[in-house]
């Protein structure tokens, strides 16, 4: 009998915290890396906005446009049978007024499988996140280093302001948000502001203190070759592998070793 397959929820989320169960929560982008995910039972899928990077090779997120990210977000949707997942609401798409921001937020769940958004939330967001929650869009909330934000930052820097970032995640949680992202802020704020919010907070890059982690799938499976940020983990070592296999498919053509009678109709 084949099992039946329990679909996380957003209470499914926020109750893991209550239960002092920990989150995990990686990135896909297309139908087969979501796939993959969901059969390693991870418990929230995120499609972020970190394809501009990973999937289309831009210096920084802020190239990708909102019909991209639905566009891999109903691949991902469609794969996933069992993790909640997440989209990232790109840059501009949610700073252009309430309506708009509906308007948006509206057409990611309308047009994908999807079933929660994210953006990254400074102080001015709660009202944002307020609106959307209100009429029953479900918002993950971004704290700390925010790389649609690196042109204002002029870098990617760990994120000190103590009091702004307590004072941020709590802001988001009164506004109504599920959980909290909380990107490359050191070890003992993370877990002061895990703390104070009831919500369940996901790190990367902040500490094993947060109630969840979150990476991008290519840097946990070796698939990146230069630049290791310090949070990173290679888990396992798929560039390495997939080269080898690659360069011996190459071999093999070359000399006519491939294909042989196995791999061929008579």
């Amino acid at each position: 009998m084949t099992k039946e397959i329990q679909r996380i929820t957003i209470p499914d989320i926020v109750e893991m915290k209550a239960a002092g169960k920990k989150i995990t929560m990686l990135t896909a982008y297309d139908f087969l890396m979501a796939e993959l995910l969901d059969d390693a039972e991870l418990d929230m899928i995120l499609v972020g906005d970190s394809l501009a990077m990973v999937v289309q090779g831009r210096d920084t997120t802020l190239p990708v446009t909102l019909d991209q990210m639905i566009y891999h977000a109903e691949m991902v949707g469609r794969a996933v049978k069992h993790a909640l997942v997440v989209v990232d609401m790109p840059f501009l798409s949610f700073n252009l007024g309430i309506e708009k921001t509906l308007e948006s937020a509206g057409r990611v769940l309308k047009e994908t499988a999807c079933q929660a958004v994210k953006l990254e939330a400074g102080p001015e967001q709660a009202e944002t996140i307020q609106a959307l929650t209100s009429v029953g869009i479900p918002v993950m909330a971004h704290v700390g280093l925010r790389p649609q934000s690196v042109l204002a930052m002029g870098r990617y820097r760990v994120q000190r302001d103590k009091s702004q970032l307590i004072a941020t995640a709590k802001a988001a949680e009164s506004s109504g948000a599920f959980s909290i992202v909380l990107e490359c802020i050191p070890v003992e704020i993370a877990e002061e502001i895990t703390s104070a919010v009831s919500v369940p907070t996901i790190g990367i890059g902040s500490g094993p203190g947060c109630d969840g982690q979150v990476l991008v799938t290519h840097d946990v499976l070796g698939l990146f070759d230069g630049f290791k940020p310090r949070f990173v983990k290679h888990f396992s070592e798929m560039r390495q592998q997939s080269l080898q296999g690659l360069k011996q498919y190459c071999k093999e053509v070359r000399e006519g070793v491939f294909p042989d009678d196995e791999h061929s109709f008579r």
